[in-house]
């Protein structure tokens, strides 16, 4: 018995025989041509076919995990009609006189290594989708076709990478899990397997020539791991566990289309919290009532700078278009205390948690925070989106705002740019906004709770410190009036409030937040339905 360690893409657990893909790599030779024309030709031929596959595969994927998440194939067959790629591709072949084979693998190639080498692991993702349209190419330019893979039995895939096309095209049925050398949690293969509902781990370093097919191994998501050739004693605990989890899902799916109503007939809104576009397959899987925290903070950390308009329009519209018409509630930049961006030149800080952060770097760079404006006021043109401020603590914050907003609304409508300027909302997170919520109502759509921040500066305790965990306590008397007085604040001027900390998961103070008025409880996509079950529990 030997264990691999890594990255988890979906949090299953499976047992059973390997089924090893090995690709056959394409060897392309350089052969001299003396008719670029008829070469060109080939490439146009074997594009063309590509395109007719994809849309086979798009119809496919529609079908399997939705229009939104099919939309990559789509994606790929505008690859296919770009006059950069094209042009690379019968440039090479004219000058060099190079066959085609050759020219769309060195264009392919180089685009490849060109996404590859960008900071944002989003886009270095894409690099996988450039040399799955640079292979379909080649394949059809040899002949070879579509090339799916087809496990004979109930298999867990392990291969160096897997591309959306090789996922779309196996049949689910005999797919126990992925296992991957290489591949990142951003891809759109991560996105398709957590839909799918298919155990997956990414960054595994398996070397693929030890592997034999049929050998037995345990895929586990909770622990990030790949146990191959496991005792009996693993097998069976890993069975265990695979039951239990079948039992509970089975339990909590039955929840799934139904209402979050008491037993006396009131009703909540449950909605998930989410880090980026590669959860939305978690909060579609859970039946979350929309999204209740999008944490777009998650764009600009872990690169050299900021995400730029187009990068994070496509983002906050995927997210939309996912989500179809369902509320989607994106929160503006949030850098600053624990989340770091060294391109924003935030310096270092005593105390970072009452620092310069959030809503304070958006209005003292107002650059950046109208480029994010811009983005998902274009975005909202494709779904139910609201957006919220965080740390607002003033009237005076607000009406900056409204000005930066009337700025953006200005420029987009100059350019001819198509935008709608969605429900605006605060999140409360200090016992200043609470203490003036009623004035902030008037100026807001809705209250989001963050009762992470507000227990902490409620209690002046560091929720980062670990020595002060006993202290640290979300049902301190004075936090639940903290909520309570802002939910009533909001349902004085008409306005809804809601809870997305952490203590909206928190069961035991579920009938509490019932009882006080609050309208949503926005928790992780896990726990949307252990939430609906205590909520319908609830006399």
């Amino acid at each position: 018995m030997w264990k691999l360690s890594g990255k988890s893409v979906y949090k299953g657990i499976a047992v059973g025989p390997v089924a090893v893909l090995k690709k056959n790599d394409q060897q392309v030779k350089r052969r001299k041509t003396e008719d670029a024309e008829a070469e060109i030709a080939r490439i146009r031929e074997a594009a063309a076919a590509a395109k007719e596959q994809l849309q086979r595969l798009y119809e496919k994927a529609v079908a399997e995990v939705g229009e939104a998440n099919a939309m990559i194939f789509e994606a790929h067959q505008m690859i296919l009609e770009d006059e950069d790629f094209l042009e690379a591709m019968y440039h090479m072949i004219r000058t060099e006189k190079v066959n085609a084979e050759y020219a769309a693998a060195a264009a392919g190639d180089h685009f490849a290594e060109m996404f590859a080498a960008m900071d944002n692991d989003y886009m270095k993702a894409r690099a996988a989708d450039m040399r799955d349209i640079t292979n379909r190419l080649i394949r059809n330019l040899s002949g070879q076709g579509d090339g799916a893979f087809l496990a004979e039995q109930p298999s867990i895939i392990i291969a160096d990478d897997l591309s959306p096309s090789e996922t779309v095209q196996m049949d689910k049925s005999r797919i126990l899990a992925f296992v991957t050398v290489h591949g990142s949690a951003n891809s759109h293969t991560a996105i398709l397997a957590r839909l799918m509902n298919i155990p997956a781990l990414v960054g595994v370093p398996v070397d693929l020539e030890k592997i034999e097919n049929g050998m037995t191994v345990i895929v586990d998501g909770m622990q990030g791991e790949v146990i191959f050739e496991p005792s009996q004693a693993a097998l069976q605990e890993a069975q265990k566990r695979i039951a239990q989890e079948t039992e509970r899902a089975a339990l909590l799916q039955e929840l799934k289309g139904k209402e979050n109503r008491t037993r006396s007939g009131k009703t909540v809104n449950v909605y998930a919290n989410i880090g980026g576009v590669g959860d939305v397959g978690y909060v579609l899987e859970n039946d979350a009532g929309g999204i209740g925290l999008f944490r777009s903070e998650f764009l600009y950390l872990g690169r050299g700078d900021a995400p730029g308009e187009e990068e994070q329009f496509q983002a906050y519209m995927q997210v939309l278009r996912m989500m179809g018409e369902k509320k989607v509630i994106i929160r503006t930049l949030d850098i600053g205390a624990d989340k770091k961006a060294d391109y924003l030149e935030l310096g270092e800080e005593e105390n970072p948690a009452l620092g310069y952060r959030a809503i304070r770097i958006c209005l003292k760079q107002p650059e950046i925070f109208k480029t994010q404006l811009r983005a998902l006021f274009r975005a909202a043109m494709y779904g139910n989106l609201s957006i919220m401020y965080p740390m607002i603590i003033s009237v005076r914050e607000m009406q900056q705002i409204a000005a930066i907003v009337r700025q953006v609304q200005e420029e987009l409508e100059a350019e001819g740019i198509p935008y709608r300027v969605p429900e605006q909302g605060i999140m409360i997170e200090t016992p200043a906004a609470v203490m003036i919520s009623d004035e902030l109502a008037e100026l807001a759509d809705f209250f989001s709770i963050g009762t992470n921040d507000l227990t902490q500066y409620t209690l002046a305790i560091d929720r980062q410190n670990a020595r002060l965990d006993d202290f640290y306590d979300p049902h301190h008397p004075a936090v639940l009036q903290m909520i309570r007085m802002t939910v009533e604040s909001a349902h004085r001027h008409g306005k809804w409030a809601g809870i997305c900390g952490e203590v909206g998961a928190d069961l035991e103070l579920t009938e509490e937040f019932l009882k006080m008025g609050v309208d949503e409880l926005s928790v992780s996509p896990a726990m949307v339905l252990e939430l609906r079950r205590k909520i319908r529990e609830i006399e």
